[in-house]
């Protein structure tokens, strides 16, 4: 294994582990994060502010008043060595969440079924069967890129993208999924939406997915997405109704 350690401005040190989108890669991202986190919740690592993953690497923020990369890389490279078998694993949140599919949600989804040769319905048994892995979360607060997407629904971008998703969106390309948490400007593939608010600026947790945890869609009605809509909206279901129980 090749581990790049790379400047990232004149407070930052981003851990590269390699260049494709990877089970493996996003392992090893986890085992280190675990063990950045490990360390510093023992006081280990004065002057690391925070460790921010991505698929195949993990960025380490620090103050350079109070350490430096001199300091920092060799403790870091010997933590990739460890492969992080010195810090156990956080157990991964398990989520389902509902989906309305296509029904004015999913602009693209007919397009998609032409696009694979299968029919909309399959899409959808295909999309809402499978548990996706969250990589990451970037790009917006609270957007959750999710691997998984079974390879009879790869797609590419659109060519054109579009000026405004609406929040909620679920939208597919390559092997990911997605959900866009605010309305924004978007090329994937969009094929329902889902209810439940991604980001509360307000919780402790603002983000209600996190890399490492796990996610399943529920196929819904456009009659049941509107009453889970105004009971959202109500207050009357809160993050944790969304926690996937079962085993």
């Amino acid at each position: 294994m090749t581990v790049r350690l790379l400047d990232a401005g004149d407070g930052a040190v981003t851990v590269e582990f390699g260049d494709v989108i990877a089970p493996e890669l996003v392992a090893q991202v986890a085992a280190l994060g675990r063990l950045v986190h490990a360390a510093c919740t023992r006081g280990d690592l004065a002057g690391v502010v925070e460790a921010m993953p991505t698929f195949r690497s993990l960025t380490v923020l620090y103050d350079p008043l109070l350490t430096s990369r001199a300091a920092l890389d060799p403790v870091l490279l010997s933590m990739v060595r460890q492969g992080g078998g010195q810090a156990p694993p956080v157990p991964a949140a398990q989520w389902r969440l509902p989906v309305c599919y296509g029904a004015g949600f999913g602009a693209d989804l007919a397009d998609v079924a032409t696009a694979t040769g299968l029919a909309a319905d399959n899409v959808v048994q295909l999309h809402a069967g499978t548990r996706f892995s969250v990589c990451m979360i970037g790009f917006m607060p609270g957007l959750a890129f999710m691997h998984g997407l079974p390879a009879a629904l790869a797609m590419p971008r659109r060519r054109e993208p579009r000026l405004r998703v609406p929040a909620g969106t679920v939208a597919i390309t390559g092997s990911l999924t997605t959900i866009y948490p605010w309305q924004s400007p978007g090329g994937w593939q969009l094929i329902g939406r889902c209810p439940v608010p991604l980001f509360d600026a307000s919780a402790a947790s603002p983000s209600l997915l996190s890399a490492g945890d796990t996610v399943c869609f529920e196929a819904v009605s456009a009659a049941r997405f509107a009453a889970l809509q105004a009971a959202i909206d109500a207050g009357e279901l809160t993050a944790g109704h969304w926690r996937d129980r079962r085993p």
